[in-house]
C-alpha cells in the first residue's frame, strides 16, 4: 500500500489493470525464444514474488542473433505474469541495452520469434500459431481500448461542463450511464466467452463503477469507494497471481489519500480502508482474503500507522486467513518432511558472486558427498556450528571425503559485511549468497524455516544421505 499522488478520476476509471483464471497444468512447461534483429543479447525471466515485485527466476548469459534458447518454467510458478527482459548489442562493440516485455504463461508450451529492440510491437514479435493466452490478451486489450473510447470523450465532458443544471448535461449523464453499463456487460460475457483462458480473470479488474455526477468532488470520490468493489470476484484464488491487484489496491487507497487533508484524518480514513477492504475480501477465498490483511499489514507498516495494524490483529489470528507468513511456514513444515534418505536432492540454480551461473546439477567433486549448509553470518548458533564444523571437515580424510557447498541467507548490508569477512576462514568451500534470503527460491526448495540446515548428499547419485541436525550427527552419517 502507498499513497498516491493525487490524480484524476479518469485515470482511475480508465486504466487497464489485469489478473487470471487457472486450469489443470502439466509439469513443466518451455518458453522457447528464436532471438533476431541484434548481435547478441542476455535473456532473463522475471517472476512475480509474494512482496509483488518481479525478481530474476531464469536467465541465459548470452544468445546469439538468429539462436534459439529454451527456458523451462516448473508448474509451481504457474500460471503466472512473467516479465521477459532483453539485454542486447546492436553490434558486437555495443554497450547492453535493456528492454522488457510482459507475458503470460499458463498450461501451453511458446514459442516467440522476438526482436529486442522492437519487443512489444507486434510485427517484430511473434508466438506460435495457435498460441492462446498472449494472443486473447492482445484481442482483448484492443476491443477494450475501443469500447472505452466513448466512454473517456464522456467522462471529460461530464467532469468539465460548467453548467450542471443544465438540459444538455443531464443527457449527457443519461448516454454516459447506459454506455458503462453496456460496456460492463461486454465485460462480463467477454469474461464467460474466455472462461476456459487463464487471462479471462482480467476483465473483472476492469468494471467501471457508477459516478454521483451532480455532486462535488469529495462527493464522487466517496461514492468511488463505497461501489470500488462491485464488478470484483474475490472467490478467485488467481487474483494473487498478479501484480496489478497490487496496482489496483493503490489505486483504491489513493481515494482515502485525496480525502485525507490532514496526518491525523489519514491515520483515521487509512484503517477504515483496511477494514472494509478485509471485510469484502474476507468472503472470497481464503488466499485472497489473506493477500489482502498481508498488503494492509505491509502498508500501516511502511507509514507507520498503529491504528491501522491494530485493527488487523482479529484477522491474523484467523486459522481462515490465509497470510503468505502463514501458508509459507505451513508449506515449509510439510515439504521437510520429503527431504529424507533416499529422496533427490533439489536441484540448486544461482548466481555466484562473479556473476556465472552456478548449478548444483553439473558440480564436479572427487568426494563420496556433498554437504549442503545454509547458514547466515548474522546468525550466532551458525557461526558456533561453523566454528566447529570448519575444522573438522577440514582434516585429511573428511576434506576427501566430503565437499562443502555453503549458501548465505544474509540479507542487510551488515548481515553481508560480516559474511564477506567471515570467507576469508572459510577457504576450500564453495561459497553462494541467495540476496533473498530465507524467502529466496534455494531456502523455499529445502524448506529452510531457519539457519542453521545441513543436508548431507550423495555426490553421484545426487539422493540425500542424512538431514543432521548437530556436528556429531553429520559425524556419524559420514562413518
Amino acid at each position: 500500500m502507498k499513497q498516491l499522488c493525487k490524480t484524476t478520476i479518469i485515470i482511475f476509471l480508465l486504466g487497464l489493470v489485469f489478473t487470471f483464471h487457472v486450469s489443470a497444468l502439466p509439469d513443466t512447461v518451455s518458453l522457447t525464444i528464436h532471438l533476431r534483429g541484434v548481435y547478441e543479447s542476455k535473456i532473463t525471466l522475471l517472476a512475480l514474488t509474494d512482496n509483488k515485485l518481479f525478481k530474476t527466476f531464469r536467465e541465459v548469459p548470452v544468445v546469439k542473433n538468429g539462436e534459439t534458447s529454451r527456458i523451462t518454467v516448473p508448474k509451481d510458478h504457474l500460471p503466472g505474469e512473467f516479465v521477459l527482459r532483453f539485454d542486447y548489442k546492436g553490434k558486437e562493440s555495443d554497450t547492453p541495452y535493456p528492454s522488457e516485455k510482459n507475458i503470460f504463461i499458463n498450461d501451453q508450451d511458446l514459442e516467440l520469434w522476438v526482436s529486442p529492440l522492437y519487443c512489444n510491437n507486434a510485427d517484430s514479435t511473434k508466438f506460435q500459431n495457435g498460441e492462446r493466452e498472449n494472443a486473447a490478451f492482445l484481442q482483448f486489450s484492443k476491443e477494450n481500448g475501443k469500447q472505452k473510447e466513448k466512454l473517456g470523450l464522456l467522462q471529460n465532458f461530464l467532469m468539465n461542463y460548467d453548467d450542471n443544471d443544465s438540459k444538455f448535461y443531464k443527457l449527457g449523464i443519461k448516454e454516459y450511464e447506459e454506455r458503462r453499463e453496456t460496456y460492463n456487460q461486454w465485460l462480463k460475457s467477454r469474461r464467460q466467452q474466455d472462461q476456459s483462458l487463464f487471462i479471462s480473470n482480467l476483465y473483472c479488474f476492469q468494471h467501471i463503477p457508477g459516478i454521483v455526477w451532480e455532486g462535488t468532488e469529495t462527493d464522487r470520490i466517496k461514492n468511488l469507494i463505497n461501489h470500488y468493489f462491485d464488478g470484483m470476484d474475490f472467490n478467485s484464488p488467481l487474483l494473487i497471481k498478479t501484480s496489478e491487484l497490487n496496482k489496483w489496491m493503490d489505486n483504491y487507497v489513493n481515494l482515502y489519500g485525496q480525502l485525507s487533508t490532514t496526518a491525523a484524518l489519514r491515520d483515521s480514513l487509512f484503517p477504515l480502508a483496511g477494514r472494509t477492504a478485509i471485510e469484502k475480501a474476507r468472503k472470497g477465498h481464503p488466499l485472497v482474503y489473506g493477500w489482502m490483511v498481508d498488503y494492509f499489514y505491509r502498508g500501516y507498516e511502511s507509514n507507520s500507522i498503529p491504528a491501522g495494524m491494530k485493527i488487523l490483529e482479529p484477522y491474523m489470528n484467523d486459522p481462515n486467513c490465509l497470510t503468505s507468513k502463514r501458508l509459507e511456514i505451513a508449506r515449509r513444515l510439510k515439504g521437510i518432511e520429503t527431504l529424507v534418505a533416499g529422496s533427490v536432492a533439489p536441484d540448486i540454480v544461482m548466481n555466484e558472486k562473479d556473476g556465472r551461473l552456478f548449478e548444483f546439477s553439473k558440480l564436479e567433486t572427487q568426494s563420496n558427498y556433498i554437504l549442503v549448509l545454509f547458514w547466515s553470518a548474522g546468525c550466532s548458533h551458525c557461526v558456533e556450528m561453523i566454528d566447529k564444523l570448519f575444522p573438522w571437515q577440514q582434516q585429511p580424510e573428511i576434506l576427501k571425503a566430503i565437499t562443502v557447498l555453503a549458501i548465505s541467507l544474509d540479507e542487510t548490508e551488515p548481515e553481508i559485511k560480516a559474511w564477506e569477512l567471515k570467507l576469508v576462514e572459510l577457504k576450500g568451500w564453495n561459497h553462494l549468497r541467495a540476496a533473498e534470503g530465507i524467502r529466496s527460491k534455494v531456502a523455499a526448495d529445502y524448506f529452510v524455516l531457519a539457519t542453521p540446515v545441513m543436508v548431507l548428499i550423495d555426490a553421484k547419485t545426487r539422493k540425500i544421505v542424512a538431514v543432521p541436525n548437530t556436528l556429531n550427527e553429520l559425524v556419524t552419517a559420514v562413518k
